[in-house]
């Protein structure tokens, strides 16, 4: 998949790696507060010319995911239309699911980052503001499409507390085939649905008018979050194949699937709809990463001891499908430097037992909790935010919108499932466990294949084009140096070896990898 370019862009090809590149001419910034006065002649627009519809930003910052939704009804009747004028089967039938299950999404999570990351960068006109929103919905769309897709991969018949899209069209036709063929079509056609809303999702990027700049910076970042969320798919499927239990490999997977995706690209989103500087947007990105990392630690423990009237979804679904999380692969750790059989015993029988029973569930937890696992996964979660937080303070002017924006951040990697006791007490024919294999604090099994003192869990994955001004001296979680009185307008100072503003790229937004942790491998 490729990025959509500007017809009129007299750029060389892209590199595989998104630079923010401002053509020669006007900074980033003042193209953007001149777009309307210039009547979009330097935009690259959809197909037929259409401009956007002008937002105003303010009335927006009273509830983004609202205004979200009132611009994804929009596009969704548009085509829905579309759908019905090709086939009225097609479209009742498929087009309306997606619709329904994009339209009865979540929190609008990302579409808020890339709205509150857009505003605290200096968005403000109402072009700009347009143009976020069209891209929170294209957000909200392809999450339907991992959503979907994940569904069927995984074999989950609940979404949201609901039956899952495959679910339901097997459901809808239980009744006219054998239930392998109706389950068998069920599949056939949440593939397509998934498809459908990605090729929706492209749409509404591609039809968004940009100047050329931001045209590129955004489709960019776009295609690399779409190559990224299938390069974490399949590592997770690899995973469970091969019933790997690498601790290195899981969060390699986790922050590709959902660190990238879920929190940092978004932040690179908005940061480049607004003209930020490439300082800027490498702080965001170090910030994200790692409380998105944290998201998808505190996702996998949820998953296991979250109260599943809140998850909308059955507890221990990546016990069953033997998934390779880091929460897993680390009690494998520690239970096997322990010596602890029984531990390693149940582990052993439970993942990947598609029958799994609540006792079955309820001894996995308890080995999680008695390894010392759980706690350790709890800790790093802490410590995860605690860096992603200090990569962010003092990035952004201390605005209203980047009080907003660090909120989102911190509720990232707040349970959002637990239940009371945070974990069922197991059942009464339980397998004992030995005794927890050592503190739950960082040890040898926390630090494995030979990587001393450095968490990769801490680090995850850091971008390769992270450079002295993202974490001087090399110490993961510093705050960007930066000139204070530089960010009057949002922007930190270049550094002393930066060319001027209007020459200088941006540093690679690369996709996830560090040499460093490449090599713990």
């Amino acid at each position: 998949m490729r990025p959509t370019q500007a017809k009129d862009h007299p750029a060389a090809a892209p590199s595989p790696l998104p630079r923010l590149v401002a053509p020669s001419g006007s900074s980033p910034r003042r193209r953007r507060a001149g777009r309307a006065a210039a009547g979009g002649a330097h935009s690259a627009g959809p197909p037929r010319g259409a401009a956007l519809r002008q937002v105003e930003p303010v009335a927006v910052d009273e509830d983004v995911p609202a205004a979200v939704g009132h611009v994804l009804d929009q596009v969704l009747a548009d085509r829905l239309a579309r759908a019905g004028a090709l086939d009225a089967l097609f479209a009742g039938e498929l087009a309306e699911r997606v619709a329904r299950f994009t339209q009865a999404g979540g929190k609008r999570t990302r579409s808020q980052l890339v709205w509150w990351s857009m505003r605290a960068c200096g968005g403000s006109d109402g072009s700009t503001a347009a143009a976020a929103l069209r891209v929170g919905a294209a957000l909200e769309l392809l999450q339907t499409c991992a959503l979907v897709h994940d569904d069927v991969m995984d074999g989950a018949t609940l979404r949201r507390g609901r039956p899952a899209l495959h679910a339901d069209v097997q459901g809808r036709y239980g009744d006219t085939a054998a239930p392998a063929r109706a389950a068998r079509f069920g599949e056939a056609a949440a593939i397509l649905a998934g498809d459908l809303a990605l090729a929706w999702s492209d749409d509404v990027v591609a039809e968004t008018p940009l100047d050329r700049w931001t045209a590129t910076a955004v489709r960019r970042l776009w295609s690399d979050m779409r190559t990224e969320m299938v390069a974490g798919q399949f590592l997770d499927l690899q995973g469970q194949l091969t019933g790997s239990r690498s601790q290195p490999r899981a969060l390699r997977a986790a922050c590709l699937k959902s660190a990238l995706y879920s929190v940092e690209r978004p932040l690179a989103l908005g940061a480049a709809l607004a003209g930020a500087d490439g300082r800027t947007i490498r702080a965001l990105c170090a910030a994200g990463r790692r409380v998105g990392m944290a998201f998808q630690l505190r996702d996998d423990l949820d998953d296991v001891f979250g109260d599943p009237e809140r998850t909308g979804k059955s507890p221990g679904g990546d016990i069953r499908e033997g998934k390779p999380t880091y929460l897993v692969a680390l009690a494998v750790a520690r239970a096997e430097a322990a010596g602890d059989r029984p531990a390693l015993t149940v582990l052993e029988r439970t993942l990947g037992d598609e029958n799994l029973s609540p006792a079955g569930l309820d001894e996995v937890r308890e080995v999680l909790v008695r390894t010392g696992a759980r706690a350790a996964v709890e800790s790093k979660i802490d410590r995860l935010s605690t860096q992603g937080l200090r990569h962010f303070d003092g990035a952004l002017p201390a605005t209203e919108a980047t009080a907003r924006l660090r909120g989102l951040l911190a509720a990232a990697a707040v349970s959002r499932a637990a239940s009371p006791d945070g974990c069922r007490t197991a059942s009464p024919g339980a397998v004992p466990v030995g005794a927890p294999a050592g503190p739950p604090g960082a040890g040898a099994v926390d630090t494995p294949e030979g990587s001393s003192g450095t968490d990769p869990a801490d680090t995850p994955e850091s971008p390769s084009g992270a450079g002295p001004a993202d974490t001087p001296g090399g110490s993961p979680g510093v705050a960007p140096a930066a000139s204070r009185a530089s960010r009057v307008s949002g922007a930190a100072s270049p550094g002393p070896d930066d060319p001027p503003a209007r020459s200088r790229p941006a540093p690679a937004l690369a996709p996830a990898g560090s040499v460093a942790a490449e090599a713990r491998r």
